[in-house]
């Protein structure tokens, strides 16, 4: 018999997996029952709601991403290398998992962020859930720009809360496009710009297109800026 906890985080792997596929409201507690082997009485058990086990499938998410977002933006790194490894991270990060079921989704993009524009304006738990995944990448967003203005790596006087929450919501408005359009060729092919762009990143610290990601970072040149 499987033990209360593992069926807890049963639940929770597989909410994710399927808010992954889908979205939070085409998802039922009947089909999260059957798709993690679990009857509906061990789901009331752990959960009162669906929303209930959204706002803890959305933490317990939070904290699996958390260790890399830690090391991409370790202090030990450049600001220009963290920014080069969330680019990655990023379009990496927000494909479809292996085995998902979702095998012909090209941008799974993340549904944690996008359901609290989904629901209405009663589903405050999921509301909130969105919210709170969205706050906490806005400081680690508002971290880079800092750290890139403290380098001289930006032109201008950008203000970093205000740049870093305009980095977040592109980069999940870009995903939802490109999921939009099942095209991943247009996340690639925008993201690495868009951001250079909202940072206003020196031209000396840009790379100048995509095929250029997996060459070292570029140096500055004299009189660059």
């Amino acid at each position: 018999m499987r033990a209360p906890s593992e069926t807890r985080e049963k639940l929770l792997k597989t909410a994710i997996d399927l808010v992954w596929q889908s979205n939070y409201c085409s998802v039922g507690v009947a089909e999260i029952c059957q798709r993690a082997g679990v009857t509906k009485g061990a789901f009331y058990h752990h959960f009162e709601t669906k929303a209930d086990l959204f706002y803890a499938a959305a933490q317990y998410h939070w904290a699996e991403v958390k260790p890399e977002l830690d090391a991409i933006f370790s202090p030990a790194s450049p600001p220009l290398e963290q920014l080069e490894n969330l680019i990655g991270f990023i379009l990496t990060g927000h494909q479809p998992s292996q085995g998902s079921g979702a095998a012909e989704l090209e941008v799974a993009g993340c549904p944690f962020f996008a359901a609290g524009g989904q629901v209405s304006v009663e589903e405050t738990t999921v509301r909130r859930a969105s919210q709170e995944m969205g706050e906490k990448s806005i400081i680690y967003a508002t971290a880079l720009v800092r750290g890139l203005k403290a380098e001289g790596c930006l032109t201008g006087d950008p203000e970093p809360e205000q740049t870093g929450r305009m980095l977040f919501t592109f980069v999940q408005g870009l995903l939802m496009y490109g999921r939009a359009l099942n095209d991943r060729a247009v996340v690639e092919a925008d993201l690495r710009d868009g951001m250079y762009r909202l940072l206003g990143l020196k031209a000396a610290y840009r790379r100048e297109s995509r095929q250029d990601a997996a060459k070292p970072l570029l140096e500055p040149v004299a009189g660059g800026g």
